[in-house]
């Protein structure tokens, strides 16, 4: 048996969506590129509304080890994909560094006081 360890490292694409579309273009994108994900739905639930989304993960596959950088530019590749086809605005993405929403809205502004 063999082990080999690597760094751990988790990325998250955070977007809303329905999601067998959503898994699809994961499907594909991973056969397209030679990836493996995790694609998992979910609720978003925030001020005066709600919506379905999903969550999709990547990590360090110690057999194909990979740095933080390397990991986020193919998950950020991926999410632009999704939003594409998705017909979404935005989504977000989470490392072990830094949480980082990106959007195409032109009426993007920041909450005051409270939770962001």
């Amino acid at each position: 048996m063999k082990i080999v360890k690597s760094q751990t490292i988790t990325v998250t694409i955070y977007v809303a969506g329905d999601y067998v579309e959503a898994f699809n273009v994961c499907r594909e994108w991973c056969d397209r590129v030679g990836a493996c994900v995790t694609v998992e739905p979910l609720n978003y639930a925030y001020t005066n509304g709600f919506e379905a989304g999903v969550r999709v993960g990547f990590i360090n596959y110690p057999r194909f080890p990979a740095d933080e950088e390397c990991i986020v530019g193919k998950a950020t590749e991926l999410a632009l994909l999704l939003l594409e086809r998705l017909k979404q605005q935005s989504f977000s993405i989470t490392s072990p560094s830094e949480t980082v929403w990106y959007s195409t809205r032109d009426d993007v502004t920041r909450p005051t006081g409270g939770s962001q």
